[in-house]
């Protein structure tokens, strides 16, 4: 029989003592999880790897745009292009990292080039002629090279090349010749960058997303929500779900592997990032299991809002934002007993994120944090600030 029991002490915020200890014995951090996607967590990620090598990083592998978007309608796999992107800000940039290996998988394809020339240098790096292949060891060399010949024997003749991620088409090659399995791919390129943390998606499935908003309109594809690849949206969101393909509305759900789970139920630390509000941050909420394996953690968990405009958040204040944030959390547990969604909404001390609503913070038991972490004359975060304010929770 276990059981466990909340301790609590006095915060001091930042901890610069706490800071420091982590910082001089990154091996030994605490296990900080991170539910994101896209770019928006990147450089706080390339500055907390100083801090400990255990983070967690649940991505979403609902991305229907980009590059991404022609390797999911072309195999119909789950997005690629976040874990990748997550795993390079991860990545051991030391002389004792694999700096061959990061330099081949953040190259992109010419956006300019000729289809013929496109389809030549793909050939190269297949053949392990390219110059950003040639210098790489074996037998990391021949793997990558297997995975890129297969996703070249695979993708029709029109497939456009044009600005395409290598890392991208490498990972999509792996997911192909593995029985269509993502995870064990994702964890052998962790292991060839030397990934100084641990890199998911929330789920390892080819779903999309889809929203209802308030005047009714349905739109499907994550693509289409965030506002950066078409119009922003005519109105807010009022729901979001997963989605089976992008043509028909089919509501579907996946239960998290149990790995996901335990990640979430034992963080020392649960992370809500800026990022974009639905496609990234609630979007990684949806799946089965998600909201009550962060009911079942007792530890701190926080949110750090957005600054400045997300075309996402159209007509949601802060405070709304927090409730959709608890709601969608606890609308997968309907157990009593369990441990709260949020307890600590992390500011800026001089920044106007809106009027707060005290009564409804008492009410959900959320504490507001305020300390510097704003760089100055610049309306963004401050990547040190931010580690070093999430790291004086544990």
């Amino acid at each position: 029989m276990t059981s466990s029991m909340r301790i609590w002490r006095r915060m001091i915020m930042p901890d610069l003592v706490r800071v420091h200890r982590y910082q001089s014995l990154p091996e030994q951090g605490p296990k900080v999880l991170f539910f994101s996607g896209g770019s928006a967590l990147n450089k706080i990620s390339r500055v907390f790897k100083e801090y400990t090598h255990h983070s967690v990083h649940l991505v979403t592998p609902f991305d229907s745009g980009g590059s991404s978007a022609r390797l999911r309608a072309e195999f119909d796999i789950p997005a690629v292009g976040d874990l990748r992107s997550r795993l390079m800000a991860l990545a051991d940039e030391t002389v004792m990292g694999q700096p061959e290996v990061y330099d081949l998988f953040t190259h992109r394809l010419p956006q300019q080039a000729e289809a013929l020339a496109l389809r030549e240098q793909l050939q190269l790096l297949v053949l392990g002629e390219h110059p950003l292949i040639e210098c790489i060891p074996n037998p990391m060399k021949a793997l990558i090279q297997t995975h890129l010949a297969v996703t070249q024997a695979r993708i029709h003749a029109d497939f456009d090349l044009r600005g395409a991620s290598i890392g991208n088409l490498i990972m999509a090659g792996g997911y192909l010749n593995n029985q269509q399995q993502l995870d064990p791919i994702v964890f052998l390129f962790s292991r060839l960058v030397k990934a100084l943390g641990e890199v998911k998606t929330t789920l390892d499935a080819s779903l999309h997303l889809g929203v209802e908003l308030d005047n009714g309109e349905i739109v499907l594809g994550q693509h289409r929500i965030t506002g950066k690849e078409t119009d922003e949206l005519s109105s807010p969101i009022k729901r979001m779900w997963l989605n089976k393909g992008l043509r028909n509305i089919v509501p579907t759900n996946c239960h998290i592997a149990d790995d996901r789970k335990d990640a979430i139920e034992s963080a020392d630390l649960i992370c809500y990032p800026p990022g974009s509000f639905y496609s990234s941050l609630l979007a990684n909420l949806l799946p089965e299991g998600v909201g009550r394996s962060i009911c079942q953690n007792p530890n701190p968990k926080v949110y750090l809002p957005n600054l400045g405009t997300d075309p996402e958040q159209h007509g949601l204040s802060l405070m709304e934002r927090v409730k959709r944030l608890v709601s969608t959390v606890m609308a997968d547990t309907e157990t009593t007993g369990l441990y709260s969604a949020l307890d600590y909404l992390l500011l800026d001390d001089s920044y106007n994120y809106g009027e707060l609503d005290s009564q409804l913070l008492n009410g959900l038991n959320v504490v507001v944090i305020r300390t510097p972490l704003i760089t100055e004359k610049q309306h963004k975060y401050d990547e040190r600030l931010v580690a070093r304010a999430l790291l004086s929770f544990v």
